[in-house]
């Protein structure tokens, strides 16, 4: 069974917060519009572009859109497109794994390379939901 991922992009003094409290509520932004912002894998390169152009210090974490249950909403957004949306709380335990979010020579955010296949097959050695990977 193959599984749909999708990414939030947050700041890494947020999820330290998170893994404290026990629960990510989503950033400032978020908390405005009421729900966690996502994206999938065609979307992700867009959303940090408009929303995180030039920010350091983020992390990417990929969540299966599945694990969220019927509080995940794809919606209408940006051109049209269908967004996913959490409307609640997001665990550590539903994150699979959290990775570094750097700029490139060119600005622009470096995603991580199972971010390419938006599947669960893409995803090899899961990290930890508290492990930030290699600083």
């Amino acid at each position: 069974m193959t599984t749909t991922l999708i990414f939030h992009m947050c700041r890494a003094d947020e999820w330290d917060a998170a893994l404290i409290a026990g629960a990510y509520a989503g950033s400032s932004q978020d908390l405005a519009d009421g729900f966690i912002h996502f994206s999938d894998a065609r979307q992700l390169p867009g959303s940090a572009a408009k929303h995180r152009a030039g920010q350091t210090g983020l992390l990417l974490l990929t969540v299966a859109a599945e694990g969220l249950g019927p509080a995940l909403k794809w919606e209408a957004s940006r051109g049209g497109q269908r967004f996913p949306h959490l409307h609640g709380a997001l665990l550590p335990s539903q994150v699979l794994r959290v990775d570094p979010l750097p700029l490139g020579p060119d600005g622009l955010h470096v995603l991580p390379p199972h971010v390419a296949g938006g599947t669960t097959e893409s995803v090899s050695g899961r990290d930890r939901a508290d492990d930030r990977g290699p600083a």
